[in-house]
C-alpha cells in the first residue's frame, strides 16, 4: 500500500512539474506576443524622446530566446546617425541591437525599464571636429515635466552592456589623436542609471591602431584589459580606479582621470609598467619588430612610465605635459643565435615635453651602454630646448660594427668597421650669440662597410679620423680636423682632408678628389618620395680666411681647381621645381669660380650661361656672405611663371575688380617671385621667347641686375604682340606673398584690338578698348605692389603717361551710344579718332584723363575728368556742334563702362579713392 500512495504522490507531482513548465514555456512564446505592441511603441516613442539623432533598421522581434534568460528586444540593420555637425554621417552602424527588459515592469508598472544593451558586429564611428564639436551628443537631456497618471514611459537604467566582434574608430581632429579597433569584446557591469556609479569592464581587442599627428603609435596590438571606472554623468568625468591592461605580452598599469570640458579634456593619466621582462616589452611595438623578435633572444628588467596631464583646449591653446620614463637593466639581446651577444644593455632616460610643445623638450639620457665581449659603448646626454639647446653629454665606444650589427639583427643593412670614439660635450648651441658647447674629443672609423638593400654595391674602404676642440664654447674657438677622410663606390675613390677653425672668421684648408655618381650613392641611402641625380668629379685645394676673402685679400688666398657638375639637381625652398645642371665646368683661381658652356635647365625653361661667380667660398660658408658675379645669358625659351614660390596663403589683397578677385580664387595664390638677399649678379641676356604671366615675349634681350634682393632691368626690349617695346624695371619682393614694382615702358605702334584680346592686365585696366581697334603708341610709367598671383593690386598703382592715338576706329562702346542717344545725334555711335595724345595719371585707384579734343564728322568732342579701375565713370564732356565746334552742349558721363549715364549739364560727383593701406 505504501509503494503504491508514493508511486501515486510521485506521479501527480511530476504531472504538476510538467503543467508548470508547459506553462513557463507557454509564457516564454507569449508573453513577447502578448506585450509586443507594447513594447515596440514604447521603444520608439523613447527612441523619439530621448535621441536627437536619426535611428533606422530594417527589422525588430521580441523574444526570451536570442539572449536567454532576458527578455529581448532586438533591431537587426540598425544606422544611428550622429549628432551636428554630423546630422548625415552615420554613428553607429550593427547587424543587431538587443535590449533587455524587466518584465516585472511590463506587469506591474507603467514603466517599460531597459536594464541591459548587447550589440553584435558593430560599427562605431566616432568623430570630433578641429573646433571640439563630436558626433556622439545624441541624447537629449530631460526636463522636468508633469505627467497624466496614465502616462507609460520607457526608462533607460542600464546594469549591463555587452559588444561582440565590433569595431571603433574614433578619430579627434582638435587632438589628432586616431584609434582603431578591430576585433573588439566589452562587458560592463554597473548601475548605470545613478549619476555617480563605478563600472566594472571586461574588454578584448585583437587589433588597436593609435596614431597622433600622423605618427603611427601602436599598431596590430592585442589588448585584454579588467577596469574599474567611477563615472560622474553630472561632470563628465571618467576615474580609473582600477585598470590591468596587457598589450600582447606586456602587463600596464592604468590609472587616472578624464573630464570632458566644454571646449576640450582635463586628462592625469599614468601608465605603468613595472618589473617587465624585455621581451614581452618589444611585443608592444609595431609588427615589423615583432618579426625581428622571433629570431631574437632578448633578456633584461625594464620599468616603464608615462604620464600625460593637463588640459587640452585648441581655442585656448592649451595643451597637456607629457613624461616618459624608461630604465631598462641587464638586458641581454643575441640575433639569429650570433657568435657575439650584445650583453650588459642598460638605457636609462627620462623625456619631458611641457604642453606638448618640442621648443620645451627636455631630455635626459642618463646611461646608454653595452657591451659585446671586450669592446664596449657607453654615452650619456641631456639635451634641453630645441632652437637653442643646452647640451651635455659624454660618448665612448670601441666596437666592431659587424659584431654589433650582428647580434642586433639590424634590417636591411650590413656595417663593418672599427669604430672608436671618445666625447665630451658641456654648454649651449646658439647661432645667434655664436656660441657652442664646449667639447673635445674624437671619432674614428677604419675598415668601414656600407650596403643597404635599396643598392646591389657598398660602400667599401671607410675612414674617418675626426677631431673635434672647443674649449671655451664659442665659435671662435671650435676647431674640427678630418685627416684623413675617403671612401671607395663603384671602384672610385674618394679623398678629403679638412681642418676647420674660428667659425667666426673660418680658417679654412681642405683638399678633395675624387668622383661621385650621385644618383647611384644616394640609391645606398635610399628614402622614399625623394629622388637624386647627378655627377660630381673634384679635384680642389681650398685654403684661407673668410674674412680675407670677404675683403678682396685674394693674395692671401690659395684656392685652385676644378669641379665638374653633370645632371645636378638643385632644390630651394623658393623654388617650386628642381634647378637642374646639365654640364658645368668650374675653375676656382682663389676667390673667383668662372666657367664657359653652362647648361642648365629648369621646368621648360633652357639656359646657356658663360661667366664667373665670386666670392663663392664665403657665401657657401656664411649667412653673410654675398655671392658676386657676371654671365652672358642665351635662352630658346623661358618661362618665367614657373619661378614662382610654392606658397600659400590663407588671406588675399583687395582687388577692385571682381574679375581679379574670381580669377584668384580659380587660380589659387602661389607666391611671388623671391630673390635672395645675398646675391649680387649681373646679367645680360638674348632669349628668343619668353612667357610671363600670360604675355609672350618674343626676342628679349636686355641687361639684368640682381643685388640685395632687387631686380633692376635696364634697356630692356623685347617684341609683344608684333610690337617694339623697350622698358626699364624694378622688382623686389617684400614677402613671399607681395613684391613691389615700378618700371617705364615705350611701346610705339601697337594694334589695341590685339592688345586687348592678348594682354590680359590692358583688358583690365583699358576695358574700353573692347570695342576698339587701331594703332596706338604708349609712353608711360608706372609703381605699385604685387599680391602673392603676380597680379597688381590696383589702389596702390601711382603713375601717368601719354597714349597717342594715331588711327582708332571706336565701334559699340555704351559711352558713345549714350552721348548719341541723349543728344539725338547718330553720327555719335562710331567714332574715328586719330592724332589725338591724352594724357592720365593714376593713383589710389583713380584714373585721371587730362583735358584732351579730336574731331570726327564735324563734331569737336572735349572730354577731361577721372575713370576708376573698377570701370566707375565721372567725366565731362563738351559736344562741340559742326561747323567750328564754337557752339557746344555741357554733358557729364557716370555709372560704368558697362551702363553709362549721360545727363546735360556740368554738375558731376567725384568718385571715391581707395587707399592702399600697405
Amino acid at each position: 500500500m505504501m509503494f503504491i500512495k508514493t508511486k501515486s504522490i510521485l506521479l501527480k507531482t511530476a504531472k504538476y512539474l510538467g503543467i508548470t513548465f508547459a506553462v513557463f514555456l507557454g509564457l516564454l512564446f507569449l508573453t513577447p506576443i502578448i506585450f509586443e505592441d507594447q513594447i515596440k511603441n514604447q521603444i520608439k516613442k523613447t527612441a523619439n524622446e530621448k535621441l536627437s539623432a536619426e535611428l533606422n533598421y530594417k527589422d525588430v522581434s521580441v523574444s526570451f530566446f536570442h539572449h536567454f534568460p532576458s527578455l529581448t528586444l532586438t533591431l537587426t540593420g540598425l544606422h544611428l546617425n550622429g549628432s551636428a555637425p554630423y546630422k548625415n554621417e552615420k554613428f553607429i552602424t550593427a547587424k543587431e541591437v538587443s535590449f533587455g527588459i524587466d518584465v516585472a515592469s511590463l506587469v506591474f508598472s507603467k514603466t517599460v525599464k531597459i536594464d541591459q544593451i548587447y550589440l553584435s558586429n558593430a560599427f562605431i564611428n566616432v568623430k570630433v571636429n578641429a573646433n571640439g564639436e563630436a558626433n556622439y551628443n545624441i541624447y537629449k537631456s530631460s526636463t522636468p515635466s508633469k505627467k497624466s497618471k496614465d502616462s507609460t514611459e520607457t526608462a533607460l537604467k542600464l546594469e549591463r552592456i555587452e559588444i561582440l566582434n565590433s569595431k571603433v574608430r574614433y578619430d579627434d581632429q582638435s587632438t589628432k589623436v586616431l584609434l582603431d579597433i578591430a576585433g573588439f569584446d566589452y562587458l560592463g557591469k554597473g548601475d548605470l542609471n545613478k549619476e555617480i556609479f563605478d563600472l566594472n569592464s571586461k574588454a578584448k581587442i585583437e587589433k588597436l591602431n593609435i596614431v597622433y599627428e600622423n605618427e603611427p603609435y601602436l599598431i596590430n596590438k592585442k589588448i585584454n584589459a579588467d577596469l574599474i571606472t567611477k563615472v560622474n554623468i553630472n561632470s563628465l568625468s571618467f576615474f580609473f580606479q582600477q585598470n590591468n591592461l596587457k598589450i600582447n605580452d606586456l602587463l600596464v598599469d592604468f590609472i587616472g582621470k578624464f573630464d570632458i570640458l566644454k571646449e576640450g579634456y582635463n586628462m592625469d593619466f599614468v601608465l605603468k609598467s613595472s618589473n617587465s621582462d624585455l621581451h614581452d616589452v618589444f611585443t608592444a611595438f609595431p609588427p615589423k619588430y615583432i618579426t625581428w623578435l622571433s629570431k631574437a633572444d632578448l633578456k633584461g628588467n625594464t620599468n616603464l612610465q608615462l604620464t600625460l596631464k593637463g588640459k587640452y583646449i585648441t581655442s585656448q591653446k592649451l595643451a597637456p605635459d607629457l613624461n616618459l620614463d624608461l630604465k631598462i637593466e641587464n638586458g641581454f639581446v643575441n640575433y639569429n643565435k650570433s657568435a657575439f651577444p650584445v650583453s650588459n644593455f642598460n638605457m636609462e632616460f627620462k623625456t619631458k615635453l611641457p604642453a606638448l610643445n618640442p621648443e620645451l623638450a627636455i631630455i635626459d639620457a642618463r646611461n646608454l651602454s653595452l657591451n659585446i665581449h671586450q669592446d664596449y659603448l657607453k654615452s650619456n646626454f641631456y639635451i634641453k630646448g630645441i632652437n637653442s639647446p643646452e647640451i651635455k653629454g659624454n660618448f665612448k665606444a670601441k666596437i666592431d660594427l659587424q659584431k654589433l650589427n650582428k647580434a642586433l639583427g639590424i634590417p636591411d643593412l650590413e656595417l663593418k668597421g672599427s669604430l672608436a670614439g671618445d666625447i665630451k660635450v658641456d654648454g649651449k648651441f646658439d647661432q645667434k650669440k655664436h656660441l657652442f658647447p664646449v667639447t673635445k674629443g674624437f671619432v674614428n672609423l677604419n675598415n668601414g662597410y656600407l650596403k643597404t638593400k635599396y643598392y646591389p654595391n657598398p660602400i667599401t674602404n671607410i675612414t674617418v679620423n675626426s677631431r673635434i676642440d672647443n674649449q671655451k664654447g664659442t665659435f671662435q674657438d671650435l676647431k674640427v680636423s678630418l685627416k684623413p677622410t675617403h671612401f671607395i663606390f663603384e671602384g672610385k675613390p674618394v679623398f678629403v682632408t679638412a681642418d676647420l677653425s674660428n667659425f667666426d672668421d673660418l680658417n679654412y684648408d681642405i683638399k678633395a678628389k675624387g668622383e661621385l655618381d650621385i644618383n647611384k650613392i644616394y640609391k645606398v641611402f635610399s628614402q622614399k618620395g625623394l629622388d637624386l641625380d647627378g655627377f660630381v668629379k673634384a679635384d680642389l685645394v681650398l685654403k684661407g680666411k673668410q674674412s680675407d676673402a670677404e675683403k678682396g685679400n685674394y693674395s692671401k688666398l690659395y684656392n685652385k681647381g676644378t669641379l665638374e657638375l653633370r645632371n645636378i639637381g638643385i632644390t630651394s625652398e623658393n623654388l617650386p621645381k628642381k634647378f637642374i645642371i646639365k654640364e658645368g665646368i668650374f675653375k676656382i683661381n682663389q676667390d673667383k669660380m668662372s666657367f664657359n658652356s653652362f647648361l642648365a635647365e629648369y621646368g621648360q625653361s633652357d639656359f646657356k650661361m658663360n661667366g664667373y661667380l665670386q666670392n663663392v667660398f664665403n657665401y657657401a660658408t656664411s649667412a653673410k656672405g654675398v655671392l658676386r658675379g657676371a654671365f652672358t645669358i642665351t635662352a630658346k625659351y623661358i618661362n618665367v611663371d614657373e619661378f614662382m614660390s610654392n606658397i600659400s596663403s590663407n588671406t588675399s589683397e583687395t582687388q577692385t575688380t571682381t574679375e581679379s578677385t574670381a580669377a584668384n580664387a580659380e587660380k589659387g595664390q602661389t607666391g611671388v617671385i623671391v630673390i635672395p638677399s645675398n646675391l649680387n649678379l649681373q646679367f645680360r641676356a638674348n632669349a628668343q621667347k619668353v612667357n610671363f604671366d600670360q604675355l609672350a615675349l618674343n626676342n628679349a634681350t636686355g641687361s639684368l641686375k640682381i643685388n640685395q634682393g632687387k631686380l633692376s632691368m635696364q634697356n630692356t626690349g623685347f617684341n609683344l604682340i608684333g610690337c617694339n617695346v623697350t622698358m626699364n624695371a624694378n622688382y623686389q619682393a617684400a614677402t613671399a606673398q607681395k613684391a613691389t614694382f615700378d618700371y617705364t615702358i615705350k611701346a610705339s605702334d601697337f594694334n589695341v584690338k590685339r592688345a586687348y584680346n592678348e594682354i590680359a592686365v590692358f583688358r583690365k585696366m583699358v576695358s574700353a578698348a573692347e570695342k576698339a581697334q587701331g594703332i596706338v603708341s604708349l609712353d608711360y610709367q608706372l609703381k605699385g605692389r604685387l599680391n602673392s598671383n603676380m597680379e597688381p593690386v590696383y589702389p596702390s598703382l601711382v603713375g601717368g603717361g601719354i597714349l597717342s592715338v594715331k588711327d582708332v576706329k571706336v565701334r559699340g562702346l555704351k559711352m558713345f551710344n549714350a552721348v548719341s542717344k541723349e543728344t539725338s545725334s547718330e553720327a555719335l555711335k562710331n567714332p574715328d579718332i586719330s592724332k589725338v595724345e591724352i594724357k592720365t595719371t593714376v593713383k589710389n585707384n583713380i584714373m585721371t584723363l587730362e583735358r584732351f579734343k579730336f574731331k570726327f564728322a564735324g563734331f569737336r568732342p572735349r572730354i577731361e575728368g577721372t575713370t576708376s579701375l573698377d570701370g566707375k565713370l565721372n567725366l565731362k564732356m563738351r559736344l562741340g556742334l559742326p561747323p567750328l565746334g564754337i557752339l557746344g552742349i555741357p554733358l557729364t558721363i557716370t555709372g560704368t563702362q558697362n551702363n553709362p549715364k549721360i545727363k546735360v549739364g556740368r554738375k558731376t560727383e567725384d568718385l571715391e579713392e581707395t587707399i592702399d593701406n600697405e
